[in-house]
Parts: C-alpha cells; structure tokens; sequence
C-alpha cells in the first residue's frame, strides 16, 4: 500500500476552479480541441479527448460547448490555431516546476509567466533544465463506497496497477504506468464505476523541502501561474501541503 495521496489536493484544486468557472471551462475547451486536432474527434477512440470531455462533464460543461470544441479542433468548425509548449523554472528555494501551456500566441505566453516567476523570486529556465526530474504516471480515484466488500489490496492485483493508496477515507487511489492508464479505467468503468478523478500526472522522482517562507512564495507563484489562462497544469518537486507553507512571507 503506498503513503501518498494526492486526493486532498485535487479538492482544493477543484475548488478552487469551480470558483473560477469560466477560466475552467476556457482550459477544458482548449484542451478537448488540440486533443481532438491530434487524435480524432471520437472521444471512444481518443484516450486524450475522452479523459477532456470527462473532465467537461465533471464541471457540468453544456454539450454544444463540449461539441463546438471538439469540431474546432477537427476542423468543422473555425478555431483558433492552438500549439502545447512546455515551460520549465525554479520556484524560490529551489524547486523545481514543470508547466503545461496551450497556446495561440506563444510570445505573449512566455514573456507572461516570465514576469510571473520574477515577480515572484523565482526563474524561468531552459528547456530540459527541470523535466529530467519527473515521470509521467496513471492517476484514478474513485469513491470507496463502490467497492463493497471487496478489499482494496484484491482490486489492485486484480487491475494489475503499479500502486495503491488508501489514506482517504473517501476514495481509493490507484497508481499506473502510462501504457496501463486506459486498461485499468477501462476496466473500472467496465465494473459500472466513475472515477472521480483520472489524469495522466508528472511525478517528481525525488521532493525538495522548503522552509517557511520559502514554501509561502512558492504558494503564491503556483497560484499565479494555474491562474493564468494558457496553463493547463502545473507539475513542481515539492509539497506544499503542510500548514508551514500557509506562513506569509515577511
């Protein structure tokens, strides 16, 4: 059974998008487009655009909003022309961050999150100066009470995951390698269970420890940087979920 869990996280995160819905919904469509564009337009056959329409429907997204973005990026409809880019920096005291853009205009983005990490005490760096650092995983949550009586251990050797978390009291953790992250929801949604989460994440081999005031900065340039309009997400090597990291900066 692993110790970690990232549930208490996605909460926040999610509560923190649900209080910025148009924001949210702006990245989902974004993100439902350039998918469809790469990979078809039928969310059955496109790993990608499935997991953007879940995430469209978890936030309640109205279906002409869902189907207008998915034929924006195949070309049925007239679009923006979207491109991902991956930024990379060093928050203060160190750490490292890993950013996820979609964008039109990747001039304004860079010199955007550019400012943002000066203005915070941190750097933007190269490219491949912080991605070396982190992996890329399956993550699926879904909510304990649909287990029944089957034990969380036999469900992971029965998915065949890599890990499995059961520090929440409210969901099961499940974690897996890339190649195995469409089997196992597969199979999850095969047993008439909806995660209530399920991403491809970036996981950072080893963490670095922030002081105090090092963790308040670094809490506020990842605020800013989620917050911006092009970031879909942000990946960073190291926790802030100590109540340390809450300690404003003098």
């Amino acid at each position: 059974m692993s110790g970690h869990s990232k549930w208490a996280s996605i909460k926040h995160k999610k509560g923190a998008l649900d209080a910025k819905r148009g924001k949210t919904f702006t990245k989902i469509i974004r993100e439902m487009s350039i998918a469809a564009r790469l990979g078809g337009g039928d969310p059955n056959s496109n790993p990608r655009l499935r997991t953007a329409v879940d995430k469209a429907k978890a936030v309640n997204m109205p279906a002409d909003n869902i189907k207008r973005a998915i034929q924006k990026g195949t070309g049925e409809l007239e679009g923006a022309a979207y491109e991902e880019i991956t930024y990379e920096g060093y928050a203060p005291g160190g750490g490292a961050l890993l950013i996820e853009a979609i964008t039109d205009n990747r001039n304004r983005t860079v010199a955007e999150l550019r400012h943002l990490f000066s203005r915070s005490g941190g750097n933007l760096g190269e490219s491949g100066c912080v991605a070396w650092m982190f992996q890329t995983r399956g993550y699926i949550a879904f909510e304990r009470s649909a287990l029944g009586e089957e034990a969380p251990l036999e469900l992971a050797l029965e998915l065949e995951v890599d890990d499995v978390s059961t520090e929440d009291a409210e969901v099961l953790e499940l974690f897996t390698s890339p190649e195995d992250f469409e089997r196992v929801r597969e199979a999850i949604a095969g047993r008439g269970q909806t995660p209530v989460a399920a991403e491809l994440e970036k996981v950072a081999a080893s963490q670095v420890e922030l002081d105090s005031r090092q963790a308040a900065q670094a809490a506020r340039l990842l605020e800013a940087i989620e917050d911006h309009d092009d970031v879909q997400d942000v990946w960073a090597n190291f926790d802030l979920d100590t109540a340390d990291s809450l300690v404003p900066a003098e």
